[in-house]
């Protein structure tokens, strides 16, 4: 079944709202599985500072799939919205909510005036990247990481 996209409710969810435990944490770890109550309110207390957002797709009041992005400007195109977590959660995906929260973060980036959009997926997430292009999203470059 596809969910009308009149149907998906966005909401911004702050540092301190409570719905970032009990709404967004659940489907944030399908991608994130390593974080905690505390780890998240952590790293968002930390990370809204420098332009961390979240964001609910909520259908019929529950949520079903979540974002984390951020607009930052670089030297390589400006201003762009990049996506940190773009994630569904498994009993509701293919059912057109990735669809509504990439298209609503792509309505975000252009009213910010961003030359961009953009995300990385890890190469073992091919389900992912078939969603990505048949959005029109491009691979573009790779990106190298050392860990510490």
């Amino acid at each position: 079944m596809k969910v009308e996209a009149d149907r998906t409710q966005f909401a911004d969810i702050g540092p301190d709202d409570p719905r970032l435990a009990a709404d967004i944490l659940p489907v944030l770890r399908e991608l994130r599985s390593q974080l905690t109550p505390e780890s998240l309110r952590v790293i968002y207390a930390e990370g809204h500072p420098q332009g961390l957002r979240f964001t609910g797709a909520y259908v019929d009041g529950v949520c079903l799939g979540v974002a984390g992005w951020r607009i930052v400007a670089t030297t390589f195109c400006a201003r762009k919205l990049t996506i940190d977590d773009l994630v569904v959660g498994t009993g509701a995906r293919s059912q057109g909510v990735g669809r509504a929260l990439l298209a609503e973060l792509e309505q975000r980036a252009r009213s910010a005036n961003c030359n961009m959009l953009d995300l990385d997926s890890a190469m073992h997430r091919t389900e992912a990247h078939r969603f990505y292009m048949r959005e029109r999203m491009s691979i573009l470059a790779f990106h190298f990481v050392t860990a510490l």
